[in-house]
């Protein structure tokens, strides 16, 4: 019987606080990108609209201004340039204008520079402090894989992390490993309420039920609104695929790293049997919103 042949890939999460420039937050993911490339990161995840402070916290017309279509994206054009230079694959985030649509959607940009694919954000929250409604239609690309230079991987957008379907949809798909660009932190209705470690957890659970790591890369930082104030509270991870915390950040600007052979987790998800155990013939409640079929 041969053995499994190793195929490691290393990944990256990073944070950092977004300023009221563009041009001086897509230098400070640059610079963050550089940085885990040379500690031999090959897939870099970004924190969630890092262009930008974080302007869901009000409603205000005028900021639809910041979307710009895919197509000759700046911000875009240069994470190609930068992928392509440093031979890594890049989940980029940005807000896309298309046409008279507006959507939080990722570009996954792979190591020769070009652009795999769109994924538009599924999940949109509305809540004090997260007026996304406002800014954001509701995706319509569904759940996608990407099959990048070193590892198939699925991409989905901040509140897409609470829903154990989305992981399911992508690891169904064969995504290797999972990445949650993310911006989140306190709520301005109970300034003592911290909801990270409940953050945490539910992807946690979505590596050990999928048997594949997740990467969460989430903003630090104070951000004044008009309405109110933000505290983006950080504590990236990297999750193996128990739901094991393997590199974890605190409220600092951080670059977190892990490896991971790929062959060895594909061998151990097929061992354990979670995804030939499914029963996807008695799971259409979960087509329903309220649990019940009124065809029947």
């Amino acid at each position: 019987m041969s053995m499994t042949v190793a195929r490691t890939v290393t990944v990256a999460a990073t944070q950092f606080a977004c300023g009221p420039e563009t041009a001086g937050n897509v230098d400070r993911a640059e610079r963050v990108v550089r940085a885990a490339a040379a500690r031999g990161a090959q897939i870099i995840l970004l924190p969630e609209l890092f262009e930008t402070p974080y302007f869901c916290k009000d409603q205000n017309v005028d900021l639809f201004e910041l979307a710009q279509p895919v197509e000759d994206h700046p911000t875009v054009a240069r994470m190609q340039q930068l992928a392509r230079d440093l031979k890594v694959v890049l989940p980029v985030s940005i807000f896309e204008r298309a046409n008279n649509a507006h959507y939080n959607s990722v570009v996954v940009i792979d190591a020769d520079g070009e652009q795999l694919g769109l994924y538009r954000k599924s999940h949109i929250p509305d809540g004090p402090g997260y007026q996304e409604k406002f800014y954001f239609s509701p995706g319509d690309t569904g759940f996608k894989i990407w099959e990048t230079a070193y590892a198939a991987i699925g991409v989905a957008i901040c509140w897409d992390q609470w829903f154990p379907e989305c992981a399911r949809a992508m690891a169904l798909q064969g995504a290797e490993l999972l990445f949650y660009p993310t911006a989140i932190g306190s709520e301005p209705t109970d300034g003592d309420y911290d909801s990270s470690e409940h953050w945490r957890r539910v992807m946690q659970g979505h590596a050990a039920a999928n048997m594949l790591p997740v990467i969460a890369a989430n903003r630090i930082g104070f951000e004044q609104g008009q309405s109110c104030a933000l505290s983006f509270y950080g504590r990236s991870f990297i999750a193996g695929p128990r739901g094991e915390i393997v590199a974890s950040a605190n409220d600092q600007e951080a670059i977190l790293t892990q490896s991971f052979d790929l062959a060895r987790l594909r061998r151990d998800r097929a061992g354990w049997g979670l995804f030939r155990d499914r029963r996807p013939d008695l799971y259409t409640a979960l087509m329903t919103l309220d649990g019940q079929s009124w065809s029947d």
